[in-house]
């Protein structure tokens, strides 16, 4: 018997988003679609000069992994996170919201270091494209540290989110999560998380896939830049290396999937995009549920695009918690 349906790892961030023009990405210097990873000055000056805008959002626990750990969770797994806090009222609100979305964390959470704790300002155009300004703070020092070899023993799957490529000791943490799910049998599944990621850091990402993951994410520019490949079918051929299965999405177009033995196209629902950031970690996590709860691959790509256009359609990278309830409408 599993204790733990999902066991999670990636970089600890309190979200914050603000809804602004192309022009003021311009004046800000800010390169659009993009996560950039930025200083705590940068990150507090864009906040200055952006204090008149409209916060569309309010504060929650975030980062790529965390929003895909926590979207299972409401769906109805049960979840485990391995991430990093420092001691300060930022830790203590997101070990807090942790806690409310029913996740458990290893003890080192409750341990927390002086240093601040990691904050993502998203920029949101009216195109609905979303802007990340990373400050990474404590989340950076993440480390094999912070794994839980208990939890990871008692867990049947593994989620790793490739943001953590862009931290040395975040990798290597990474890819001991990975070898160790590994001997324990424990099925493990890999985020490109961002096209920069994949630009600036793809072997440290091939570096974490190892000899290959059983389920790989990725977005259509995440799987073209990282492949290689100027098509989408070239690289849902080449992806084929680094995984036994995978789900490329393609916004309104929905996804591509690939069980290991068949490709299929699973279509999106018609929404009106207003915020496309955490479409992928939904999209993740609703998928992660609906394979560890006996759907096939094309159900579960259903119910994942189902849900990411219900994020899509609203401000912030998550659901409320009785949302997600209402996306489990039954298979037929």
């Amino acid at each position: 018997m599993h204790q733990y349906d999902l066991y999670g790892i990636g970089a600890a961030l309190l979200d914050t988003e603000i809804e602004v023009s192309d022009r003021d990405l311009d004046a800000l210097s800010v390169e659009k679609g993009i996560m950039t990873l930025v200083d705590d000055a940068r990150q507090q000056q864009l906040v200055d000069d952006l204090e008149n805008h409209l916060v569309t959002a309010k504060l929650a626990c975030g980062g790529s992994g965390a929003n895909t750990v926590i979207a299972a969770s409401y769906f109805g797994l049960n979840t485990f996170y391995s991430c990093k806090v420092a001691a300060d009222d930022n830790g203590d609100f997101y070990r807090d919201n942790l806690h409310s979305a029913g996740v458990d964390y290893p003890a080192t959470l409750k341990q927390a270091d002086k240093g601040t704790t990691g904050k993502c300002l998203v920029l949101i155009t009216p195109d609905a494209e979303r802007s990340m300004n990373t400050y990474l703070g404590i989340s950076e020092q993440l480390s094999v540290s912070e794994l839980d070899s208990e939890a990871l023993a008692a867990s049947k799957w593994v989620y790793i989110e490739g943001y953590l490529v862009s931290s040395e000791t975040g990798r290597a943490a990474a890819v001991k999560l990975r070898e160790e799910a590994r001997n324990h049998g424990v099925r493990t599944a890999l985020s490109l998380s961002d096209p920069a990621m994949v630009q600036f850091f793809g072997e440290g990402l091939r570096e974490m896939i190892g000899g290959g993951v059983d389920m790989l994410f990725c977005n259509r520019d995440e799987a073209l830049g990282f492949t290689n490949t100027d098509s989408i079918d070239a690289a849902a051929e080449a992806l084929r290396d680094y995984c036994h299965s995978f789900a490329i999405t393609l916004g309104a177009e929905g996804a591509l999937l690939w069980d290991g033995n068949e490709i299929r196209r699973i279509a999106s629902p018609e929404v009106r995009a207003i915020d496309t950031n955490g479409a992928g970690d939904m999209f993740a996590g609703a998928f992660l549920y609906g394979i560890n709860r006996d759907m096939n691959f094309i159900e579960a790509g259903e119910l994942a695009c189902r849900a990411a256009a219900q994020v899509v359609s609203q401000y912030g990278p998550r659901l409320q918690a009785e949302q997600h309830s209402e996306l489990l409408i039954p298979v037929t």
